[in-house]
């Protein structure tokens, strides 16, 4: 009688690496064959908003297999790169460069720098920015902020590097006049002007008003008072250590709440 030997135990990150490589290979699943970077990019961040949402509302469960999901993305990325036939690299080539990012952004942990506390962070702040001009060499502190990402985020982006760059005072205004134009208020239902007011004439078979909507012209001074009063909403609640984008997701998330509690109660029955 012959004793079996213990099964090694099974490292489940390893494993999943292995089971996205059988899925992209030929002979895998035909749709994941056919996707490419671009392909996935919606995916990628339906997943990221997906985890937010689970995080900011306290489902675990949901957090747990949502941070799975946006693991997917990961490794389905890094198994497309490694067949590209200019640049390959493979996940644990993004794991090691993750790795070598971490240890030399963070000398005070893993180095004998010293490092101020009890400042609010602010010397590790101004550590992790000096290192990353050495490796990136930026001309400007906007460099590296994606223009995809939503206003709001971007806003808190813009706002956050200029004042850790010194550079905050300039935020506050744009151009000579740092108080933007009020914003007139309109009766329900009216258009202000050259924002998609109704027009009776053409410009070469097109409504003025559909003109407008794919305008490249400067905006208006309404509209640009507008935006000065959202950047002003961001600037307060980063001073007040608010982050807007999730602030503006729960008052979202509960006027979402009253709409389905009415319609609700609207369909209720009626005793």
């Amino acid at each position: 009688m012959t004793t079996s030997e213990p099964s090694s135990p099974v490292d489940p990150l390893r494993e999943s690496v292995a089971v996205m490589d059988r899925l992209y290979s030929p002979g895998g699943c035909p749709w994941d064959r056919e996707q490419t970077h671009e392909t996935l990019v919606r995916y990628l961040l339906e997943e990221a908003h997906e985890l937010a949402e689970a995080i900011e509302t306290g489902d675990r469960a949901g957090m747990r297999e949502e941070l799975g999901d946006l693991l997917l993305q990961v490794l389905f990325h890094a198994r497309i790169a490694s067949e590209d036939p200019v640049d390959p690299f493979t996940v644990d080539d993004v794991a090691a460069d993750l790795v070598a990012k971490l240890v030399r952004r963070h000398p005070h942990v893993f180095a004998d720098t010293a490092v101020a506390t009890g400042d609010g962070h602010a010397a590790l702040y101004a550590q992790w920015d000096q290192i990353k001009q050495q490796e990136k060499q930026r001309e400007s502190v906007l460099e590296g902020i994606p223009l995809a990402q939503g206003a709001l985020a971007r806003a808190q982006k813009v706002l956050s590097r200029a004042e850790r760059a010194g550079v905050g005072a300039v935020t506050s205004g744009s151009g000579p006049t740092t108080e933007p134009p009020s914003v007139p208020t309109l009766a329900p239902g009216e258009a202000r002007p050259g924002r998609g007011a109704a027009s009776s004439g053409t410009v070469g078979g097109a409504a003025a008003g559909d003109q407008d909507e794919n305008r490249t012209a400067p905006v208006d001074a309404t509209e640009r008072a507008y935006g000065r009063e959202l950047l002003d909403v961001v600037r307060r609640a980063q001073a007040d250590g608010v982050d807007a984008e999730t602030a503006l997701r729960g008052a979202l998330r509960e006027v979402e709440r009253a709409i389905v509690a009415t319609e609700t109660s609207a369909s209720a029955p009626r005793g």
